[in-house]
């Protein structure tokens, strides 16, 4: 079975989603890494030559094809992927959605680091301000609250969310156990 994380910008889902995919023994996927490797640009010069449309276009087409794979895999999809082009539907279809519920203090703190904010192009010109998490967090939670898991916390912790995880009926593949375990 497929993973999908899904959250806010500062959630955590790309950090999560490797932990995750090391306890669940699941190859791991960050979908603007794709969306990048796909296009052969970073998200910020897509979002400059092309602008969002575009890249929110790509992003529906990449999903699509991730979605498609064989096998499962954990995934860190971006900020407003589940809010365009019918993509939640796509991810609740296809796999299990975890929405990753930080608060918008974390959040913003989170995010102040100069590197963080310069490649997420949608903070590059509000910067990672509370009142834009808040109206941000305001517009998306419609969507994430589609999820069929919401783990909610300041500091999620891989083993505590695999174990919610596991608990809400994510059944990752079997793994064999070595002669006389």
């Amino acid at each position: 079975m497929k993973l999908y994380l899904i959250g806010m910008p500062g959630s955590g889902k790309t950090t999560l989603g490797r932990a995750l995919a090391a306890h669940f023994n699941l190859p791991f996927l960050d979908l603007d890494a794709e969306i990048g490797a796909r296009a052969g640009q970073v998200i910020p010069a897509i979002f400059l030559q092309h602008g969002e449309a575009h890249f929110r276009q790509l992003e529906a087409d990449v999903l699509r094809a991730v979605a498609a794979r064989p096998g499962p895999l954990v995934l860190a999809t971006g900020g407003g992927t589940p809010c365009f082009h019918g993509n939640l539907a796509v991810l609740n279809a296809t796999g299990f959605t975890a929405w990753l519920d930080v608060p918008v203090p974390v959040l913003a703190t989170r995010l102040a680091a100069v590197a963080e904010t310069a490649s997420r192009p949608l903070l590059a010109t509000a910067g990672p301000s509370e009142k834009w998490l808040r109206e941000t967090l305001g517009a998306r939670a419609q969507f994430y609250a589609q999820a069929r898991l919401r783990c909610s916390g300041d500091d999620l912790a891989a083993a505590a969310v695999a174990a919610q995880l596991t608990a809400a009926g994510f059944a990752a593949p079997a793994t064999e156990l070595p002669p006389g375990a």
